[in-house]
C-alpha cells in the first residue's frame, strides 16, 4: 500500500483507467456465470443483468470499504474538506475507475439514448471524484458520499430479481423493504448531510458552489422520486408527464 499510493497519487488519471479496465475484465469474467432462463432469452435483459452483476461487485466492494474506512477513521466523518488516509484515497480512485467503465459499457453498447440519466450521473460522479483525486481535497466527502452503495447492493438485487421474473419469491419480498431501509438510511440521509456541510462551511470551501448544485441535482431526483412513489405510481404510469418520475420510482423502489 506504502508503494502504490505516491504512484497513485501522482497518476491518478491512468490509475482510473487502469481501475476501469479491471473492472471490465471482471464483466468479462461475471459473463462464464449462467443466466437465468428468462434473462437469456432476452438480449436486453441479458445486458442489464451482466451490467447490474459489475455494479454489484462494485457496490459490496466500496460500501463496505466506506464503512470500514469511517469505522476506522471516524475523523473522515467530521472534516470532509482536508482529512484523508490511503486507503480513502485508493477507494475514491477504485470508485471513479468503474463509473468510467460502466459509462462505457452503456455508450458502447448502444444504450445511452435510454440511460441517459444514469450517464448523467455517472458524468457528474466522475468530474468530482477526478476533482478530489488531483487535488486530494475533499477525499473524506467523497467516502462518504460512496454510503450510498450500502443501498445499491440492495437496489441491483432487486433489479436481478425483476429480470428474473422473480417477484414472488420471498427474497424479493425481503429485500423490497431492506431497499427501502438502506435507500433511507445510506442513500437520502448521506446526502442531506454532504448538503448540509457544504451550505454550513459555503463560505471557505475549495468551488462549493459546483458541489453544492451537484448535490442538489441528486437530491431533487430522490426526493421528488420518493413521495411521488406514494402517491402516483399506480395510477398514473399512463401519464407521460410522470413517466420520468415513475421510471425512477421503479428504479428506486
Amino acid at each position: 500500500m506504502e508503494a502504490l499510493l505516491p504512484v497513485v497519487k501522482s497518476h491518478p488519471g491512468a490509475s482510473v483507467l487502469v481501475i476501469a479496465l479491471l473492472f471490465r475484465a471482471t464483466h468479462h469474467l461475471l459473463r462464464r456465470l449462467p443466466l437465468p432462463e428468462v434473462v437469456k432469452k432476452d438480449e436486453m435483459r441479458c445486458w442489464k443483468w451482466r451490467n447490474l452483476s459489475v455494479s454489484m461487485v462494485h457496490s459490496l466492494l466500496t460500501g463496505a470499504w466506506a464503512l470500514t474506512c469511517v469505522l476506522v477513521w471516524p475523523e473522515t466523518l467530521r472534516n470532509i474538506h482536508s482529512y484523508h488516509t490511503p486507503l480513502s484515497y485508493l477507494l475514491v480512485c477504485v470508485s471513479t475507475g468503474y463509473f468510467v467503465q460502466d459509462a462505457a459499457d452503456i455508450i458502447f453498447t448502444g444504450h445511452a439514448r435510454g440511460s441517459w440519466e444514469f450517464l448523467l450521473h455517472h458524468a457528474l460522479v466522475i468530474w468530482c471524484f477526478l476533482y478530489t483525486l488531483y487535488t486530494q481535497i475533499y477525499v473524506a466527502g467523497a467516502v462518504l458520499a460512496l454510503f450510498v452503495e450500502v443501498n445499491s447492493v440492495t437496489l441491483h438485487m432487486r433489479l436481478m430479481l425483476k429480470l428474473a421474473n422473480a417477484q414472488s419469491t420471498s427474497i424479493y419480498q425481503f429485500n423490497k423493504f431492506a431497499n427501502f431501509f438502506t435507500y433511507v438510511t445510506f442513500r437520502l440521509s448521506t446526502q442531506f448531510y454532504l448538503t448540509w456541510y457544504i451550505i454550513h462551511n459555503y463560505s471557505w470551501l475549495d468551488h462549493g458552489g459546483y458541489f453544492l448544485v451537484t448535490m442538489m441535482m441528486m437530491n431533487s431526483s430522490n426526493v421528488s422520486g420518493l413521495c411521488l412513489s406514494a402517491f402516483f405510481s399506480k395510477c398514473l404510469r399512463n401519464n407521460s408527464i410522470f413517466l420520468y418520475y415513475i421510471r425512477i420510482i421503479d428504479y428506486i423502489i
